[in-house]
């Protein structure tokens, strides 16, 4: 009798570990790479290496869809620096870990990036690179394209970053989008969302991001306005376990390169 009690929890056991992997494998991984330059001729050059080396290199590897965006000029006025926002969608962490090898071992990415990968150190293309990590919400797990069909140089992709008090909190947050169905708003409401992730690792933590789309900004104003007027928003926005669960917005609107995949 104790053999079989041993051999139905060691059953159990790997049948919650194999559903485990399961589920983890079903959810999308995401990086965010942030490009920090100082002039034109930086941004070129990185640009020049997206979109004649890394790009393709990914694309090789697997990954069809890259993001890359940049700031609308508008909000970014008063910044001395430039900003290049790349959106790299991974099927898991392990894709995310194994990228680095297959770059190195990809001999048509260091041909056609050379002039970016062997720079001098008196003519560097970039200040620094800064990188966040995300994993995708349970109830929105995979990247989506949006539906927005407005020419590129009008569409705004607004990346937003919401930090939480605590740990807690942020978590409170996150259960906000998937059990109480925040995103489910924005479905409804057509905001054609990219990506919802938790962020795992970055500079402003604990935090969560998300990247909604329009096609131009008066659409990205509308969409915010029916957001607030919504009833199901006030209704979700007035329960006393979700106050209070994000200490700080942060909006960035972005716009794609005329190389960005999504």
């Amino acid at each position: 009798m104790q053999m079989k009690k041993l051999l139905a929890l060691l059953l159990m056991l790997s049948f919650t570990a194999v559903t485990a992997r399961t589920f983890a494998a079903s959810r999308d991984f995401y990086q965010i790479k942030i490009y920090h330059l100082k002039n034109a001729e930086q941004e070129q050059m990185v640009d020049d290496y997206l979109k004649n080396a890394y790009l393709p290199a990914l694309h090789r590897a697997g990954i069809s869809k890259v993001g890359v965006f940049k700031p609308v000029k508008a909000t970014n006025a008063q910044a001395t620096e430039r900003l290049i926002y790349v959106f790299i969608p991974f099927k898991s962490m392990a894709d995310f870990q194994k990228l680095p090898q297959k770059l190195e071992k990809d001999k048509l990415h260091q041909s056609d990036g050379a002039t970016y990968l062997n720079a001098l150190y008196t003519a560097v293309p970039y200040e620094r690179i800064e990188t966040i990590l995300l994993n995708a919400f349970e109830d929105s797990p995979k990247f989506n394209l949006s539906n927005v069909t407005s020419p590129k140089s009008e569409r705004i992709y607004e990346l937003r970053s919401y930090e939480g008090h605590t740990e807690a909190i942020s978590k409170n947050k996150i259960e906000m989008f998937n059990k109480g169905d925040e995103i489910g708003i924005f479905r409804k409401l057509n905001f054609n969302a990219v990506f919802y992730g938790e962020v795992i690792a970055g500079s402003r933590m604990p935090n969560l991001m998300y990247m909604t789309t329009f096609a131009n900004k008066a659409d990205r104003d509308q969409h915010w306005d029916a957001f607030g007027k919504d009833a199901d928003w006030k209704v979700l926005s007035a329960k006393p376990e979700y106050k209070n669960n994000v200490s700080k917005n942060v909006s960035l609107l972005l716009y794609p390169t005329d190389y960005s995949d999504i």
